[in-house]
């Protein structure tokens, strides 16, 4: 009897040990469900009920408005930049979330903005709306629910640059960027809001669309040809060039506007504007050729982050921008699994867009 208890006990120790692994490799394996899961408001968007509305002319509306903004500043910088930022919002109970959400803006500050309103610090001063944008799990399905979630975030965008040009503006050339949501966002806000405005569309330097799906055969304004071009449309989405499934999977789940102001399924081929040549174009753009990435989360708003130029190489296929492996790996995707599906905390075309984004300003500004 008393051998047998020892044996027992090492097959119940065994037995635990097994039953540990087996859950830790199925967490593993459906941690992203899990997580998904944990994302989902599970309430249908027409009963539920979002956070109130901001206010444009109250500065909490803003996430960044430059000090004395009115006509009394109009002599001050010679443009403007309208940024658009991705999600931030991670979701749960909520569709779309509230302007005064702190997790989401700390988010914001400290990597959306360093990284992709950064690039266009000095092109002009940046007016960078909150929004009740919707969150990370409505970019992850193509549910009725979640498509209703970021029209809903529109009309906040939209009357955010209904603000601005009538209070803010003052007649200055702009910029249009959108990130992602954003992105998308400021697509439809091309299309309704600018392009048809002969006054607004002569004032336009460029609209900047990253890591944003664009059908190439409606574009809301013409794509950028060529450096120095103005008035016109810099859209792109990224996947890596050693990964050509992750490519295709991003055309399959973008969601496009159509005529009517509904978002659909892309039909045919994506815009895919290379931010090293500067121009839409299908060529190859050396890593010699890169002006810059930097890594500029956590650094203080309007920091000039360090360069690490000729990192990568990138060339557009099938309406997607495969981008080489940088060096650096600053320059690498890190983080948990939800950080990981946001936008990078780098960007790879950091000086690229400064410069073309600058070299477009001066070239309209004579006009």
């Amino acid at each position: 009897m008393s051998e047998r208890r020892p044996v027992r006990r090492r097959w119940l120790a065994l037995s635990l040990l097994a039953a540990v692994a087996f859950l830790a490799a199925a967490f593993a394996v459906f941690r992203g469900d899990l997580i998904r899961y944990s994302l989902d408001p599970r309430i249908p968007f027409q009963t539920y009920k979002p956070p109130p509305a901001p206010d444009y002319a109250a500065a909490t509306a803003w996430a960044l408005r430059p000090a004395g903004s009115g006509a009394a500043d109009a002599a001050g910088a010679p443009a403007d930049v309208f940024f658009v930022a991705p999600t931030t919002f991670d979701g749960g109970k909520a569709w779309n979330a509230s302007i005064g959400d702190g997790e989401a803006d700390r988010i914001f500050r400290r990597v959306m903005a360093p990284n992709y309103a950064g690039p266009f610090v000095k092109v002009g001063r940046i007016f960078a709306p909150r929004y009740r944008q919707a969150g990370l799990y409505s970019l992850m399905t193509l549910r009725e629910d979640a498509r209703e979630a970021r029209k809903f975030a529109y009309a906040d965008v939209a009357a955010a640059f209904r603000y601005w040009r009538d209070h803010d503006n003052q007649g200055r050339p702009f910029v249009i960027v959108g990130v992602e949501q954003g992105g998308t966002l400021a697509a439809r806000l091309l299309a309704e809001e600018v392009a048809p405005n002969p006054q607004l569309r002569a004032r336009l330097a460029a609209a900047y669309l990253i890591e944003t799906v664009v059908p190439a055969g409606r574009p809301p304004l013409p794509p950028c040809a060529s450096r120095g071009e103005v008035g016109c449309l810099a859209a792109w989405a990224s996947a890596p060039q050693d990964d050509p499934a992750r490519g295709q999977t991003v055309l399959d789940r973008a969601l496009v506007w159509n005529g009517q102001g509904e978002l659909e399924n892309l039909q045919g081929p994506a815009l895919c504007f290379n931010p090293i040549l500067g121009a839409t174009s299908d060529a190859l753009a050396d890593a010699r050729l890169h002006q810059g990435a930097a890594n500029a989360t956590g650094l203080e708003w309007g920091a000039r982050p360090a360069f690490l130029a000729r990192q990568v190489s990138a060339r557009c296929e099938g309406g997607i921008l495969r981008v080489s492996t940088p060096r650096s790996p600053s320059l690498r995707p890190s983080g948990d699994w939800l950080d990981q599906r946001r936008q990078p905390g780098f960007n790879l075309f950091y000086a690229d867009l400064e410069s073309d984004a600058r070299t477009r300003l001066a070239a309209l500004t004579p006009r």
